[in-house]
This record gives structure tokens, sequence and C-alpha cells, in this order.
């Protein structure tokens, strides 16, 4: 099966001087660097996904500003796909299942943040559409989150979401265990 390697928003917003720092960020985009040096050396495809507000309001992710742009660590290369999505899932109102057509993708590896979120929505898509999806948790951040007055420590929420991951959506790996095959 061929195989694609999609990143998704590992942008400066989440760096620790950005307006959404996530927990453990910069070990995230390392490891995911690492992934993508070996994607580029094997010839497997590297898709960027990159969040951008089409809310001028929204103050993060703002097209155009700094915390918008993709981390140097992991900037595309060459003519590598950059998906700009306005919403949660990197499938909606983009042409990303185009893109990994166009490329004959038939099973993803996905890395990227938030955990909780993005990285939730386009595994739960991926699996829907039929591909099989494989997660590299520790190449892969998110942050606390509150819920009727309980703080849910950032390690838990990953946690939490990768054990559902794991349950129905996708295998669930580190990057030692998926580089070492």
């Amino acid at each position: 099966m061929k195989r694609g390697l999609i990143v998704v928003d590992l942008q400066n917003e989440y760096l620790p001087t950005g307006k959404l720092p996530l927990t453990g960020i910069e070990a995230a985009v390392a490891k995911a660097g690492r992934v993508m040096t070996d994607a580029r050396r094997t010839g497997i495809p590297v898709f960027h996904v990159q969040h951008e507000s089409d809310n001028d309001g929204a103050g993060i992710f703002v097209k155009g500003s700094i915390g918008a742009q993709i981390q140097a660590a992991v900037a595309p290369d060459g003519e590598e796909p950059v998906i700009v999505k306005h919403h949660i899932n990197a499938f909606r109102e983009t042409d990303l299942k185009h893109q990994l057509e166009a490329f004959g993708i038939e099973e993803i590896v996905v890395v990227g943040a938030m955990s909780h979120m993005c990285i939730d929505a386009v595994v739960r898509a991926a699996a829907d559409m039929g591909y099989p999806v494989t997660v590299l948790h520790d190449a892969c951040a998110t942050l606390d989150l509150a819920f009727n007055g309980v703080t849910v420590p950032a390690a838990q929420v990953h946690a939490s979401m990768m054990a559902a991951f794991e349950f129905g959506y996708a295998r669930v790996r580190s990057v030692e265990q998926y580089l070492s095959v």
C-alpha cells in the first residue's frame, strides 16, 4: 500500500511564544521532523496542513501572521502540498482527499497538533473514508483542558485520544516503533 504522511498544523501559534502554546510541542515537532526526513528519504509523500482563521476576530492563526506560519523545523520542502484549512477537520472544504488520490495514497500516517482537535478530526475522517491510519503519538501535542470545573492535564487529554484511536480508528505507534519497521 502506498503511504502518505500528513503533518497537521505544526504552526508557530503553538510554540511557547505563540498565542496557544501546547505542552511538549518542541519535542513533538522534533519527532515529526525525524519522520518527515525519513519520508523524504524513502519517497513517502508529505502533505502539510495549515490552519488559517477565516474569522477576522479570532486572534489566532490569522492569515499572513507569524503565528499562522508553519514552524521552520517542519516547513514544506520543494513541491510538497500545503493544504490550507479553515475548519478543524483537514478534509472539510479542502482538497486533501483529492491530493491523496492524485498521489495514489492508500494509507496514511498522521503527526501534528492538537491531539484532541485537528488530529482527532483528520484521523476519524480518514478512517471513515477507508484509509488505514497510523498515528505517531509522540509526534503529536495538545494542552490542558477544562470542563465543568475540572482541569484535565495535557498528558491525560493526549492519552485519552490515543486510547480512543487505538480502540477503533488507528494504529498508534511511537516514532521509534514506526521508524524501526
